[in-house]
């Protein structure tokens, strides 16, 4: 039990991290999502690797990479996290912040359909109804934009797939996203090649106020992939899944109160779908929780 209060708070403080992210990325809009993405995942690598060195992981880092049972997982984890931070990079800079956010509002009920798909787990009455209502919010938000949500369908498949992947793969969090930095650099040092080489590099062109920005945008990645990684590895897939709204809660306040993105009746009508969907999933949750805990203090008591 110990362990797994440790996971959901780690799993709440990344969740937290993440919801402020939409106002980080607004300051670098002067940058493509492309560009950025690459200097996202080289500043990650530099950042993970002084984990790596300070902390001493070089063995488990080595141990993880002569196992192909365990370096696979992160290996497609990386791929998956990469598609999802250009979505969301893209997403921001374009005025979609709250789409994002629906992305991210979606994701706990699709990884709980997940767990039943790929874990075997077993849905309860209370689950089908919250993922039929989210479904039937999907579609009404897709008749209002004349077209389907694709920002929050790519940010829902990659994200709920990466913690998945991260499930299986079982691996420390440094360890774990130091396999996943590795893996994606080399796509990302070339996706800076190549841009320099055209001549439509911007970071270096806007200041070194902005220079820093980027820099930054390593350890602000690392430190909530951290602690998400340590959660997953700690917490079932349930458990995330019900963490996963904090970010989408953030997310969607700021794209409405701070950027005043646009809110037409038939997309209010969409997400109060989708909020009743999780409030049915939360309340099932802590129903569940609640008679498991009773069963725990009877038996214990026997």
């Amino acid at each position: 039990m110990a362990e797994q209060r440790r996971g959901f708070i780690y799993g709440f403080s990344a969740y937290l991290l993440w919801g402020l992210f939409p106002l980080y990325w607004k300051l670098l809009d002067h940058s493509g999502a492309i560009e950025l993405l690459a200097h996202r995942i080289l500043w990650s690598l530099v950042t993970i690797a002084l984990l790596v060195l300070v902390l001493r992981r070089f063995g488990q880092v080595r141990e993880l990479l002569r196992s192909p049972r365990r370096r696979w997982p992160l290996v497609i984890g990386a791929l998956l996290i990469s598609v999802n931070w250009g979505a969301y990079i893209w997403g921001v800079n374009h005025g979609r912040v709250v789409e994002t956010s629906l992305g991210y509002f979606i994701t706990p009920l699709f990884t709980v359909l997940l767990g039943v798909i790929v874990l075997k787990e077993r849905l309860r009455i209370a689950q089908w109804i919250a993922l039929a209502v989210a479904f039937v919010a999907v579609i009404g938000l897709t008749i209002q934009n004349g077209r389907p949500p694709w920002v929050a369908i790519i940010l829902t498949f990659s994200f709920a797939f990466y913690g998945l992947a991260k499930k299986k793969a079982g691996a420390g969090a440094i360890e774990g996203m130091a396999v996943e930095s590795v893996t994606a650099a080399p796509l990302a040092l070339i996706a800076v090649l190549v841009l320099a080489f055209q001549g439509h590099t911007t970071v270096n062109h806007q200041g070194p106020g902005y220079l820093v920005l980027v820099m930054l945008t390593g350890p602000i990645t690392a430190v909530p992939l951290l602690l998400f990684g340590a959660a997953a590895t700690r917490v079932p897939m349930t458990t995330l899944g019900l963490l996963n709204y904090i970010a989408p809660v953030m997310q969607f306040a700021v794209g409405v109160l701070v950027f005043h993105e646009q809110m037409p009746p038939m997309r209010w009508a969409g997400f109060a779908l989708v909020w009743l969907a999780l409030i049915i999933l939360t309340w099932d949750g802590m129903t569940r929780r609640r008679r498991t805990t009773a069963l725990e203090v009877a038996a214990s008591a026997v």
